[in-house]
């Protein structure tokens, strides 16, 4: 099993989910995080069994992910 940096956001209707370090656009959604979480998860496997893993970065350059909020 391998480990991948997900986010989810929050959304007014909705939560939005996606890997880290990923070519392509794998997405996930759902009413929670969890269910965003496990669609996300969902989509992944059916991306890797689609595309193989030749698409997945093995050393992926995010160690971590931040989100910051600025005024310009």
């Amino acid at each position: 099993m391998r480990q991948y940096k997900i986010v989810v956001e929050k959304h007014p209707d909705t939560y939005v989910a996606y890997p880290l370090g990923m070519k392509g656009i794998v997405v996930g959604q759902g009413d929670s995080y969890e269910a965003a979480l496990a669609d996300v998860k969902s989509a992944i496997q059916f991306h890797i069994e689609t595309f193989g893993s030749d698409d997945i970065e093995v050393d992926s350059p995010v160690i971590e992910a931040f989100i910051a909020e600025a005024g310009v």
